[in-house]
């Protein structure tokens, strides 16, 4: 689960990270109130998303020379003119894709004089199941090309669960950054507050871009991005609270009311399967095929008739999709559990589109003999190689 900007500030703030002093905004009449209550005598203005690139990003239907998602303002009236003119408009960026988000809420903040932008953040390192850090003195709005050009000028490392975070990491990061003086003791400082964040909170990913060297030589958080374990929000209730509905996929937030795991690709074919792996095989094999798969879809092992019908909702919902491929291999899943919840959805929502029904396992029979009198237009398939034939076929005529 992902939060936005100036709620990632108010969690910097509450671990005693340096961040500037600012306000969010829902509504335009808000927002001068917002920025008079803030000393200036810069303001930034900033649109709120869970997108990166919104400094370079532009406004659907920009009249010429309007300003991105990120703006400055010299006046309280001009901070409260720049945030209206975002509200409720559609910003896109490199990360939202060319359909863009629609901007709900501003975060309007002190301004700051930067002497230098750099790079902090930290992710869970998936080889070795530890906590990493990733560094760079090239900060700012270019940091993936940075990436991608000179690899060399980032630095990443782990950290040991057994000693946790130590001094030591701090000022491999602070020296890896040419920070000196007393912002290498900032810079300790903050790494073991950020390690601190990252852990109590169960969080996937804190991103401080740009970390800044302020004309005053003080380390500040100028940016913010933080992702949370989705798996761990039982135990994290006041960052649950901070979730955006509007920000998420409608298909995969329909899909987690139902505890399916769903993830929307940009393919044509749809998949309801059982099983991370089988359903990562599934894609595989239609792609070898020629085509794309539609959704990531596990139904999981003890889904209900109710929880099938609702997951073949959420796929014909999609309008890239031209084709379905249900594959089961019932093992605790049954197959004719599978099968009533396919006919209960299908007689519900209307057939449109070619349906490919492989089954194997536990009732496999009896899920068999339910498909075929249903009367519906099912092609049957023997395995998962025939069933990625036959729904690819069926796709492109």
């Amino acid at each position: 689960m992902n939060i936005h900007e100036y709620q990632a500030k108010a969690l910097l703030r509450s671990y005693g990270a340096p961040v500037a002093d600012g306000r969010a905004v829902l509504k335009a009449d808000e927002a001068k109130a917002a920025a008079g209550a803030l000393d200036g005598p810069v303001w930034v203005v900033k649109a709120q998303i869970h997108a990166g690139g919104r400094g370079k990003g532009h406004f659907k239907e920009a009249s010429a020379g309007e300003k991105g998602g990120v703006r400055l303002a010299r006046s309280v009236e001009e901070a409260a003119e720049q945030a209206a003119a975002m509200l409720g408009r559609t910003l896109v960026t490199h990360q939202t894709g060319p359909e863009g988000k629609q901007v709900g809420r501003i975060y309007i903040e002190d301004g700051a004089d930067i002497a230098r932008e750099l790079y902090l953040a930290m992710l869970i390192d998936r080889n070795t199941s530890r906590v990493s850090f990733v560094c760079s003195t090239e900060g700012g709005m270019d940091i993936e090309e940075v990436a991608a050009s000179t690899p060399e000028k980032i630095l990443s490392f782990s950290v040991d669960p057994a000693t946790g975070i130590q001094g030591f990491h701090g000022r491999r990061i602070a020296f890896a950054l040419g920070l000196e003086g007393k912002q290498v003791k900032q810079c300790v400082d903050l790494v073991g507050k950020l390690y601190k964040l990252f852990t109590e909170r169960d969080a996937e990913m804190v991103e401080i871009n740009p970390l800044i060297v302020t004309s005053d030589g003080d380390l500040r958080c100028l940016d913010a991005k933080m992702g949370f374990d989705s798996n761990a929000l039982y135990r994290q209730p006041d960052i649950l609270s901070l979730r955006d509905e509007s920000e998420e996929d409608s298909k995969e937030l329909a899909a987690s009311k139902f505890d399916l795991s769903y993830i929307a690709l940009d393919g044509e074919i749809g998949c309801m399967v059982n099983g991370a792996g089988l359903a990562m095989a599934t894609m595989d094999i239609i792609k070898l095929y020629g085509a794309e798969p539609a959704n990531f879809l596990d139904v999981g092992g003890g889904a209900t008739k109710e929880k099938v019908t609702e997951a073949f909702k959420i796929i014909t919902s999609d309008p890239n999709v031209k084709g379905i491929l249900v594959n089961i291999f019932g093992g605790i899943m049954r197959c004719d559990v599978i099968a009533e919840g396919v006919i209960a959805a299908v007689k519900e929502m209307g057939l449109k589109v070619p349906l490919v029904v492989r089954l194997e396992g536990t009732n496999v029979e009896k899920g068999k003999e339910i498909i075929a009198g249903s009367g519906l237009n099912v092609i049957a398939a023997d395995d998962l190689d025939d069933a990625a034939r036959k729904i690819v076929k069926a796709v492109r005529g």
